[in-house]
């Protein structure tokens, strides 16, 4: 193929742009996503009015292996400090979550969901609303839980109006950050907060855990094996996440004019984990509701109501660490691992337009045969994936209460943290492609027509 001087030229002059001209638009994504992440850990700092610090601190020294610790992960320390954005994100997480679940309860829901882009927008709409009464329900619950631990410098309205509005706006502020993460970032915006946040608070936890070792509190050969079986727990992450089982798919020979086409063949890649890090979060998201609000409301005190003895027994009962917690943090993880599996991927679609492309599973009849051929297929990699975030999951919960690590090193914040780094560089990577065939048309259409 002969190049006109000036197209050649113009080949030579894309290879030779400067880095910053040549990946402008992925560099303003990496730079969106850093202020915003920044904004975040700034809001962070800022504290609720009205707070007596001294005397939250001694709160937090005092439950640190409970609910309070893995609440205050999720928020990026965020809850020690009392700030704006202590709730975090898990308002937003749980709204989503009912939604969801909703949809495919709910007839007209589920109709919404069908109807593309602006179905989409509605069902968007309904969790924010879900996220505001959801965010109000939990800061009302906290202030009357500070007011109750006497952490609060002043009572009645002067504290409940200006810490539940700066709460609720927290929330609504992070959620807001999140849509603007995904959409000019890189990335998904709500796993990316999460991460801050536990990466933010990881420094702390080893100068935690080492300290601790130093009073003889934790011996350093307990130390030693839980920093390696961390590593092997990241090995068995990435190589499960990584897994794909192939299912064969043949394309039968087809004739188009003159030209016939060969069979081909191509494979269908299925995951093991479909679902993700989101069983884990909406798992936690799910029992931090329940047990926060125990924590922050109930009491322990006889003379107090039936419902506030009832709902300190129920976060006492849902402590990390405590059977009857990790038996329901299981179940719900196995079902979140087939409830999302279900939504991201029907094999009554995928057999549809196997069939309509021409192509077959060998051996398998198209059509009703491929589809429970590979709803079958795909029930028993969902189980082994469910098993596999169980047992990643529950283990340090096990470990540390027979090592006395602390909890926080938990395997759900390892899990999400290098999830969402695999699927941070796998959108990196999108981007980069992408870039370079737009880059590609560009030359195509300047040796097209080199006058032009």
């Amino acid at each position: 193929m002969s190049m006109s001087p000036s197209s050649s030229g113009h080949v030579n002059m894309m290879k030779g742009q400067p880095f910053h001209v040549k990946y402008r638009e992925i560099i303003r994504r990496m730079m969106f996503l850093i202020g915003a992440l920044m904004v975040f850990r700034l809001g962070a700092h800022i504290p609720v009015p009205g707070i007596n610090n001294a005397a939250l601190e001694n709160l937090f020294n005092a439950n640190q292996g409970t609910i309070l610790g893995l609440f205050n992960m999720f928020s990026g320390g965020a809850l020690e400090r009392m700030s704006i954005l202590a709730l975090g994100i898990m308002p937003y997480i749980s709204a989503s979550i009912i939604v969801q679940l909703m949809s495919t309860v709910v007839p007209s829901l589920e109709a919404l969901k069908k109807e593309g882009e602006q179905g989409k927008r509605k069902i968007n709409q309904y969790t924010r609303q879900g996220t505001l009464l959801l965010a109000l329900v939990q800061s009302v619950g906290m202030c009357a839980g500070l007011i109750s631990q006497g952490i609060t410098l002043t009572g009645g309205l002067a504290f409940y109006i200006p810490a539940v509005t700066s709460l609720v706006a927290g929330t609504m502020f992070l959620m807001w950050l999140g849509e603007q993460i995904t959409e000019r970032g890189v990335g998904n915006g709500i796993s990316m907060i999460i991460f801050a946040g536990i990466v933010a608070g990881l420094p702390n936890l080893i100068m935690q855990s080492l300290s601790s070792v130093d009073n003889g509190q934790t011996s350093l050969i307990g130390l030693a094996i839980f920093g390696l079986l961390s590593i092997g727990v990241l090995a068995a992450i990435v190589f499960i996440e990584k897994a794909q089982r192939r299912i064969a798919v043949n394309y039968a020979q087809k004739q188009q004019g003159r030209r016939v086409f060969t069979a081909q063949q191509t494979h269908l890649p299925l995951k093991i984990n479909m679902a993700g890090v989101i069983p884990a979060i909406f798992a936690s998201s799910l029992l931090l509701f329940p047990a926060s609000l125990g924590q922050w409301v109930g009491s322990a005190d006889p003379s107090a109501g039936i419902i506030k003895r009832g709902l300190q027994d129920l976060a006492l009962v849902l402590s990390p660490g405590q059977p009857l917690y990790l038996v329901l943090f299981g179940a719900l993880i196995i079902f979140f691992c087939y409830f999302y599996t279900a939504l991201v991927f029907s094999p009554k679609e995928v057999a549809e337009n196997l069939k309509r492309s021409g192509a077959y599973v060998p051996g398998i009849r198209p059509g009703e045969q491929t589809a429970r051929y590979l709803d079958h297929i795909l029930n028993r990699l969902t189980f082994i994936g469910a098993i596999y975030i169980t047992v990643i999951c529950l283990m340090p919960m096990v470990l540390q209460s027979s090592f006395g690590i602390p909890f926080s090193l938990g395997g759900t914040s390892l899990l999400i943290v290098v999830v969402v780094v695999m699927d941070f560089m796998a959108q990196l990577q999108a981007h980069l492609t992408s870039h370079q065939y737009d880059n590609q048309t560009l030359m195509r259409k300047t040796t097209a027509h080199p006058k032009g």
